[in-house]
C-alpha cells in the first residue's frame, strides 16, 4: 500500500502538469512584415518582435504580445521616413513602438479575432483584429488585415494629403 501512494501522487502530478501546461508558443520569423497604405503614403514596418502563444484547440490560453519598432518604418523615400519618425507624425524618440496585447482570442467563420489593446503614439484603444493561421512544413503563418484611424491616435495633422483611415496588413511567419 505504501508503494501505491507515491506512484499515485506521481501520476496525479503528471496529469496536473499536462492540464496546466502552456499552449503552443511560437517563435516569430525574420520574414515578417507589416505593410500600411492610405491616400498619400504607403510603406512597411520592418521590425516586429513579441510573444505568441496559440493553440487552435485551446484559444483561452492564446497570447499575442506584439511590438513594432516605429524606427523601422520604410516608405521607400528617405526624407519621408525621417519626417514620419519626427515630431509631426510618430514622434519615435518619445513613442518608439506600436504595441498590441490581446485579452481574448475567439474563432470566427473566416478565421480568428484577437481583441486587446493597441497602443500607438501614447494612446491606447481597444481593438479587435481579424486574422488567419495557416500551418505549413516549418510552422505556420499568421495573417491579418484591418484598418485604424490615425487621427484616433493623434498621428499627424487632421486632414491634409494623408488619409485618416490606414489599411494595415500583417504577415507573421512562425516556427516552434
Amino acid at each position: 500500500m505504501k508503494k501505491i501512494i507515491p506512484a499515485f501522487l506521481v501520476l496525479v502530478s503528471m496529469f496536473a502538469f499536462l492540464a496546466f501546461a502552456p499552449a503552443d508558443a511560437w517563435k516569430i520569423g525574420t520574414k515578417n512584415n507589416v505593410t500600411f497604405s492610405t491616400s498619400g503614403v504607403s510603406g512597411i514596418f520592418k521590425a516586429l518582435t513579441g510573444k505568441i502563444v496559440f493553440d487552435e484547440q485551446n484559444l483561452a490560453t492564446a497570447i499575442f504580445d506584439i511590438s513594432i519598432d516605429v524606427n523601422s518604418i520604410n516608405t521607400g523615400n528617405g526624407m519621408m521616413n525621417t519626417h514620419a519618425k519626427g515630431d509631426d507624425w510618430f514622434e519615435s524618440a518619445k513613442y518608439p513602438s506600436i504595441k498590441f496585447t490581446s485579452k481574448k482570442v475567439e474563432k470566427t467563420p473566416t478565421g480568428y479575432l484577437a481583441t486587446g489593446s493597441l497602443q500607438m503614439h501614447g494612446i491606447t484603444k481597444e481593438m479587435s483584429l481579424p486574422f488567419t493561421f495557416t500551418k505549413n512544413e516549418t510552422g505556420g503563418i499568421f495573417e491579418g488585415t484591418f484598418s485604424v484611424k490615425r487621427n484616433d491616435f493623434k498621428i499627424g495633422e487632421a486632414g491634409g494629403e494623408v488619409g485618416d483611415e490606414i489599411k494595415i496588413k500583417v504577415t507573421v511567419p512562425v516556427t516552434k
